[in-house]
C-alpha cells in the first residue's frame, strides 16, 4: 500500500465522528430478538468495535501465543463481566476504563511494547470485564443467554478482524489511530 497512514486514518475516520462517539447509543435490533440485539451491540459503539479490533491487533503483533490468548482472555473476562452487569452488581469507572482500552492498546501496539502474557493478560483481562459489564447490563431483561451469545460472536469476529489487520506491515500506524480515535471519543 503506497499510503498507509491515509489508509488507517480513513479507516478510523467513522469513529471519530462525535455522533459515534456514543458509548452506548442502543440496540437497533432489539425488536428483532435478543441474539440481534447481541451481535449489533458491539458494533453500534465506536468505543467496542475500536478496543475489540485493538485485542486482535495487539495479539497478532505479539505473535506467538499471545495470537489466541489474549482474544480468549478478553472475551472469558467479557462473559464475566456481561454476568455481573446482568445481575446489577456495580463496578467502578466503567466507562472511562472502556474509553481507556483503545488507547492504552492503541498505544501499546503504536509503540511496539513487547510485555509478555504475565502483564499482558491481565490488562486484557480488565478491559473485556468492563467492556462486558456494559454489555450485561444493558442487555434484555429475557433471552440473556442469546443476547450474550450475540455479543460474543461480534467479539470474536472483530478480534478476527484485529488479527487480520495486524498482519499488515502498517500495524504501528493502526496501533497509532487507534488510540487517537479513543482519545478523540474520551473528549468528544
Amino acid at each position: 500500500m503506497k499510503y498507509p497512514l491515509a489508509a488507517a486514518v480513513s479507516a478510523a475516520a467513522p469513529a471519530l465522528i462525535p455522533a459515534a462517539a456514543l458509548a452506548h447509543p442502543g440496540h437497533g435490533h432489539a425488536e428483532a430478538g435478543p441474539f440481534l440485539a447481541g451481535l449489533s451491540h458491539p458494533l453500534a459503539g465506536a468505543d467496542h468495535l475500536l478496543a475489540m479490533v485493538a485485542v486482535g491487533l495487539w495479539a497478532a503483533s505479539l505473535g506467538g501465543r499471545a495470537a489466541w490468548a489474549l482474544p480468549l482472555c478478553f472475551v472469558l473476562a467479557m462473559v464475566a463481566g456481561g454476568a455481573l452487569g446482568a445481575a446489577g452488581v456495580a463496578l467502578p469507572l466503567v466507562e472511562p476504563a472502556i474509553l481507556a482500552s483503545s488507547v492504552v492498546i492503541g498505544a501499546a501496539i503504536a509503540l511496539a511494547l513487547r510485555a509478555g502474557l504475565a502483564v499482558v493478560l491481565p490488562v486484557v483481562a480488565v478491559f473485556g470485564l468492563v467492556h462486558g459489564h456494559a454489555h450485561g447490563a444493558e442487555g434484555p431483561g429475557q433471552g440473556l443467554l442469546a443476547y450474550g451469545a450475540g455479543f460474543v460472536i461480534a467479539t470474536a469476529l472483530l478480534h478476527l478482524s484485529g488479527i487480520a489487520l495486524g498482519r499488515l506491515p502498517m500495524v504501528r500506524w493502526l496501533g497509532a489511530v487507534t488510540a487517537a480515535a479513543g482519545l478523540a471519543l474520551a473528549v468528544a
